[in-house]
């Protein structure tokens, strides 16, 4: 006979996550009955803060919704003000911005992969304590991290909540000293991001292969980072200001963070699938490397996104490297953007995914309605649904701690900022 055996687990705080959740799930006779990721922080409003701003404290504001990712965050907005004000920025401006959205992605990949994802597949609790054993390789990671928040102060003035960004370009031209030690630490950690990439295809991870759907944005000619056409695997190619057309939000009561379907069905965004789309847009170097790896994509494990995350890494620093030997100073950081009416969109790919903003605006500029849609919240349904699939998979028979610490690791594969997806404005209640 078969065993009958009830399970519930609630994990209350997730560690190793920016912000805080929960997991709960009832399951029986091996199989998930109920499985809600609840996420119980208080919405932030943010969306409603910007309502009747001015379209210059737009920049300021959203830096502040992630302290992680604000560089994605001005880089969504700017292009929606743009777009609405009919301004296109300089190839100085947008050569600059990718730079400052290279910062961006290798302090927050070298954040994640060495001090939250590492301690999972290494067997310890967290970072402090694998340093004790691997102090090499958390010391890389502290670098790699510092060299990227140097590179968003190069522009921000500093490197959390900057504020050099602005409508139609930056506020001012880059200090030539910086520049020059940025470039030198980013040659000196060459070596050390590509060594990144063979370490972590070496990790013993779990084989856990599911079918899911990607979705990232694909530039013409480059590594999608600063602009690009939304697709996913499934045929999609659409503009940008076509996103809702497919995509749409919706309430769970578990949760306060919103979730995103697809055509009604979950999907990915992120590294994984990211890579998974555009690994042949990677610069000869990164592709050399990945090739050395015998890492076989598109991939259907989501443990892989460690291995996406390092491939990523040592792209930014070779993106970087090649930017900032090319820059050239200019008198002109900033094309004038004057207000109008108008309505604009914005799409970029911050470390967790696509961020994607909508803006109107008034003849004076003020802001009349705001729309964000961050990446965690867009992985959340997916999230759910690999818990599911991964924790069954992993085998419910299992002790309640290893079913916990399973569940955690699958949640930290997403490196989900659940701060940045509390933001749903209506509440309905029933009592």
């Amino acid at each position: 006979m078969t065993e009958l055996r009830d399970i519930r687990i609630e994990v209350p705080v997730l560690a190793r996550v920016e912000g805080e959740g929960a997991l709960e799930l009832e399951a029986r006779n091996g199989k998930i009955e109920h499985l809600r990721l609840r996420i119980f922080e208080p919405p932030r409003y943010f969306e409603k803060f910007l309502e009747g701003r001015s379209y210059q404290a737009v920049l300021d504001i959203v830096a502040r919704i992630c302290g992680i990712c604000p560089v994605a965050y001005q880089m969504s907005a700017v292009q929606a003000i743009e777009q609405a004000f009919g301004v296109t920025p300089s190839a100085w401006v947008t050569d600059q911005r990718r730079l400052m959205y290279c910062g961006e992605w290798l302090q927050s990949h070298a954040l994640h992969i060495h001090l939250l994802a590492l301690p999972d597949f290494l067997g310890f609790d967290n970072g402090i304590a694998m340093a004790a054993k691997y102090p090499e390789e958390v010391k890389r990671g502290l670098r790699l991290q510092r060299l990227g928040n140097d590179i968003i102060a190069l522009f921000g003035g500093r490197s959390v909540h900057p504020i050099g960004v602005r409508p139609g370009g930056f506020h001012h031209n880059l200090n030539p000293e910086q520049l020059a030690r940025c470039l030198e630490g980013l040659r000196t950690a060459l070596p050390d991001a590509r060594a990144l990439v063979g370490w972590t295809a070496g990790l013993s991870l779990p084989d856990d292969q599911q079918d899911f759907t990607n979705v990232a944005l694909r530039h013409a000619s480059e590594y999608a980072m600063y602009s690009g056409r939304v697709i996913s695997d499934q045929g999609h190619d659409l503009a940008v200001d076509e996103y809702e057309r497919h995509f749409r939000e919706l309430h769970e009561a578990h949760s306060t963070a919103l979730y995103s379907l697809l055509d009604g069905r979950p999907y990915l965004v992120g590294p994984l699938a990211r890579l998974n789309l555009n690994h042949d847009q990677l610069s000869p170097a990164a592709q050399q490397a990945l090739a050395e790896t015998g890492w076989q994509l598109p991939s259907r494990n989501m443990f892989h996104s460690i291995i996406a995350r390092a491939v990523e890494t040592y792209e930014v620093v070779l993106e970087a490297i090649r930017l900032l030997e090319n820059h050239q100073p200019t008198d002109t950081p900033y094309v004038v953007c004057e207000p109008r009416a108008g309505e604009g969109f914005g799409a970029t790919e911050a470390p967790r995914g696509l961020l994607w903003h909508h803006y109107r605006f008034s003849e004076d500029g003020k802001v009349l309605h705001a729309r964000i849609v961050p990446p965690t919240a867009q992985n959340q349904a997916r999230m759910e649904e690999d818990l599911r699939q991964s924790l069954e998979a992993f085998g419910l028979h299992h002790e309640d701690d290893a079913i916990r610490l399973r569940g955690e690791t699958v949640i930290r594969n997403y490196d989900p900022c659940i701060s940045c997806a509390t933001h749903f404005l209506t509440l309905k209640m029933r009592r």
